[in-house]
């Protein structure tokens, strides 16, 4: 969309452009939260430890760190009758996968008791959240009202069937209800498990470079660099200096993908030369270890001036906080002192964590904003959501070249496009977990996953829980589904269907 909108030189309205923006606020706030719960929570809580619990003092906890309402002696021995229940049972649903009683846990009985009860209740807020989303976007995770040139959703204050004063206050109503939970309950849950944690600021840190699209944008141009959370490079865990970003200077590699670029694999293509041809050369039944001296990833291997960059709610922090954004840098400042610890500790898997968190804060409370901002230009009259002036394929240049910079929940998203004869000849995405989950390239360099699991500590090799951390920490798309290969061809699970 942006890269077309670039392409062909589209200016989106601005009523397009907030929309898109409260879109992408109320994703960044819901991912982020069903992602620290139920996608990552695990690695540090263990749910059976919280049978263990008194809820009386569970509760003193809870009411310590917030007035979030749920927060009684009555409530919390209710979620632990449930858990008991569950492992009672033998069958512990939807807390099975997981390595409870390992040495690497750390949470007291009360703080686990805590996370689940907070976990439980986060399943039924992501539900109600999310309307936003699907008021706008008609569809989660995946919005389908974008258009070229702007959205396809309607304004009509007289319609029941557009945006109207109506929907308006729901949005409102939603948004702080997501901005209440992200205060009194996920921040305070994060604070407090990351207390028990810190040694978890020396491990994970990863290539040590960070990139940042930038994103929700002030202005009509897809590819503005007017954005509330800007746009740059942080290098070498440098925080005294932000380094513009020029797309020009991205490449991908395949030397170790299981891909081949006709002029040879040795080379690096920038995306609108790019190709995406498969060639898989890895193992085959019954399968080996991987070699990763040769091809062994579906995975491309990006690169900004030859580095590899990590992406992600960290790297948009750091390039905020160091880019002198005045509510990031106090949300920051005021984390790392709560933990006492300095802002070398970003760098880490737990600051990788603590990122996030602050990144969803800070955005729930811009989210009141942009719809009141939309509400404003409703009432001027003016109710454009879209620009179609260049939708007529014959009024554009023989060929025409665009990208689009998005930053997604996970990280950074850029497409390209090469419009030629009114087709599209060429189309190439970069993907937040491509960065972030490239393998080596042609110079041996690993990519962020990789660099950030070297020195990792585990306490049992066959209950990798430490690695999971550090995975986890980054969201990837197969944050529920990532694989240990055992080069010992030790069988870890057996599966049988009957």
């Amino acid at each position: 969309m942006r890269a077309v909108e670039n392409a062909l030189g589209i200016v989106v309205p601005m009523n397009a452009v907030t929309i898109r923006n409260i879109i992408s606020g109320i994703q960044y706030v819901h991912d982020h939260v069903v992602h620290f719960y139920h996608l990552h929570a695990l690695d540090w809580v263990d749910v059976v430890s919280a049978l263990k619990a008194d809820p009386g003092k569970t509760a003193v906890l809870a009411q310590s760190l917030s007035d979030w309402p749920t927060s009684s002696p009555t409530h919390f021995r209710s979620v632990q009758n449930k858990i008991k229940a569950l492992v009672e049972s033998g069958q512990l649903s939807l807390f099975t996968n997981a390595y409870w009683g390992h040495p690497a846990y750390k949470l007291p009985p009360e703080a686990n008791l805590m996370a689940v009860a907070h976990y439980l209740e986060a399943l039924d807020w992501q539900k109600d959240v999310i309307r936003m989303h699907a008021l706008l976007g008609a569809k989660n995770p995946h919005p389908q009202t974008y258009l070229v040139g702007g959205v396809s959703i309607p304004i009509s204050p007289n319609s029941q069937n557009a945006l109207n004063a109506g929907s308006i206050a729901l949005m409102e109503e939603i948004a702080a209800k997501a901005q209440s939970f992200v205060e009194k309950v996920y921040i305070p849950d994060l604070l407090a498990i990351a207390s028990f944690y810190k040694d978890w600021t020396r491990y994970g840190g990863g290539a040590g470079h960070y990139l940042s699209f930038g994103e929700f944008p002030n202005n009509g141009d897809s590819n503005t660099s007017h954005c509330w959370l800007p746009r740059g490079i942080v290098k070498s865990r440098d925080l005294s200096k932000v380094y513009p970003v020029d797309q020009t200077n991205i490449a991908e590699y395949v030397a170790h993908s299981w891909y081949e670029y006709k002029d040879g694999d040795e080379k690096s293509k920038h995306p609108w030369e790019g190709e995406t041809n498969p060639k898989y050369t890895g193992p085959k039944p019954p399968y080996q270890s991987l070699d990763t001296t040769q091809k062994y990833s579906w995975v491309k291997s990006p690169r900004y001036e030859g580095t590899a960059m990590e992406v992600g709610p960290l790297a948009r922090m750091l390039i905020a906080y160091a880019s002198g954004h005045k509510r990031v840098k106090e949300v920051v400042d005021g984390v790392l002192k709560k933990l006492g610890v300095g802002p070398e500790a970003l760098f880490s898997t737990l600051g990788r964590v603590a990122a996030r968190g602050i990144e969803t804060l800070v955005t729930a409370e811009m989210i009141p904003g942009w719809i009141g901002q939309l509400s404003a230009n409703i009432k001027t009259g003016d109710l454009r959501i879209h620009n179609g002036e260049k939708w007529d394929p014959s009024t554009w240049p023989k060929e025409a070249k665009g990208y689009g910079f998005h930053e997604a929940p996970r990280g950074s998203l850029c497409h390209w496009i090469v419009i030629r004869d009114g087709k599209v000849a060429n189309y190439q995405a970069v993907v937040p977990s491509t960065w972030n989950g490239s393998p080596r390239d042609e110079k041996g360099q690993r990519g962020p996953y990789e660099a950030s699991l070297i020195g990792t500590p585990l306490a049992d090799p066959d209950r990798p829980i430490e690695i999971l951390r550090t995975i986890h920490s980054f969201d990837p798309c197969m944050a529920c589904a990532v694989h240990l290969v055992d080069s010992g061809r030790k069988e870890l699970v057996n599966v049988r269907i009957t």
